[in-house]
């Protein structure tokens, strides 16, 4: 059943990306001949008006075609149909409807994202932090959740103690930090030195309260005091304008280290070997369906900001590659020939393929268990 809703998931991230693109050309006045999911050869097919909507055999996205798409198309089309083929229209208009497809994957993301960190739970903050460590998507507490096996605090402390006054005054989570690492040691700092002054720790244990005195020691690699206990910490339920700030945050987090991530995999063996192909994303996306809904939003989140963020790339036949040539064709003030445009594409396409080629392997192998 994970299975079902993991591909049913990425179908319908692929299915809005080419709904946007529809929605947009239809508003612009354009013709669209065929919205297909998959690429052909095509397995089924109706048509509705002037669209052919069809399904193609091979997954790897879909696409949207609209009457006129080159300018080599435009000079063998019917005079009729020119003025609402695409390359009749302004530049701007263009832009737009090839815009409006990764625009929709994104807007998806950030709803996603938004909406996990809006219901405040465990397992959706400890997804967005490991994929945006600078969103704050923990309360910290005062609880013992943790504790270091001989250092100061281990045999003095238990897991669950409630600290509530630390030093004698009412502890919070930063409190207690700045307390412990403020004290000194007799002498000089070294490795291991035991502070001149122990930490008092009134603490809640199973309802009944205890005072515990505690010495710091010095920890070099850190440059300062610690006792060795972590706190626990809940997850913080956002407001919606902190949650949409924090979904802004996670998705430059995504864009800026997908961006860099396959510019090292184009140098580094060890990079290209994190590559995925549609195959292991669909395994990755099915096992976040198995743990719970808000993973699986969160992963379909990913997964719909990545496949709008790549589509971005200024290559044809990717939707960058098509505002690349709109906004060239402005700014020269002249069409610019599909040959020229294929010519500038092709090292970038070849890239990418070798990328996607590099992500089916690894693929391969993980399923087969090497």
């Amino acid at each position: 059943m994970a299975w079902v809703i993991a591909i049913a998931g990425i179908v319908l991230l692929v299915v809005l990306h080419e709904a946007g693109h529809f929605a947009a050309a239809k508003a612009a006045g354009m013709r669209v001949e065929r919205f297909s999911l998959f690429f052909p050869p095509t397995l089924v097919s109706f048509k509705r008006g002037e669209t052919e909507y069809a399904i193609g055999a091979i997954p790897a996205g879909g696409y949207v075609k609209i009457t006129g798409m080159s300018p080599e198309e435009m000079a063998e089309l019917d005079p009729e149909l020119r003025p609402r083929s695409y390359y009749a229209q302004k530049p701007w208009k263009r832009i737009l409807v090839i815009l409006a497809g990764p625009g929709v994957n994104l807007l998806i993301a950030f709803v996603l994202f938004t909406v996990v960190l809006m219901a405040g739970t465990q397992g959706g903050a400890t997804t967005i932090s490991n994929i945006a460590p600078q969103v704050d998507a923990f309360v910290p507490g005062t609880t013992v959740a943790a504790l270091v096996r001989h250092d100061p605090a281990y045999g003095r402390l238990r897991l669950g103690d409630r600290i509530v006054r630390i030093n004698g005054r009412r502890a919070t989570t930063n409190g207690i930090i700045a307390t412990i690492r403020r004290d000194k040691c007799v002498g000089a700092l070294t490795q291991g030195c035991r502070a001149a002054d122990p930490v008092v720790f009134a603490v809640d244990r199973h309802g009944v309260q205890h005072t515990i005195s505690i010495y710091p020691r010095y920890e070099k690699a850190y440059g300062y005091m610690m006792v060795g206990f972590d706190l626990s910490a809940s997850a913080r339920r956002f407001t919606l304008p902190a949650a949409i700030v924090g979904s802004g945050e996670t998705m430059w987090s995504l864009t800026s280290g997908t961006v860099t991530g396959l510019f090292h995999a184009l140098t580094s063996s060890k990079a290209r070997r994190q590559l995925h192909s549609i195959v292991g994303i669909t395994q990755v996306t099915e096992e976040a369906v198995a743990l719970g809904p808000i993973y699986a939003l969160v992963i379909i989140g990913v997964v719909s900001l990545i496949l709008g963020v790549i589509n971005l790339f200024p290559f044809l036949p990717l939707d960058g590659g098509h505002v690349l040539w709109s906004v060239a064709e402005k700014l020269h003030g002249g069409r610019v020939s599909t040959q020229a445009m294929w010519k500038f594409s092709s090292v970038g396409i070849v890239l990418l393929v070798f990328l996607v080629f590099s992500g089916i392997s690894n693929d391969i192998s993980r399923l087969s268990g090497n």
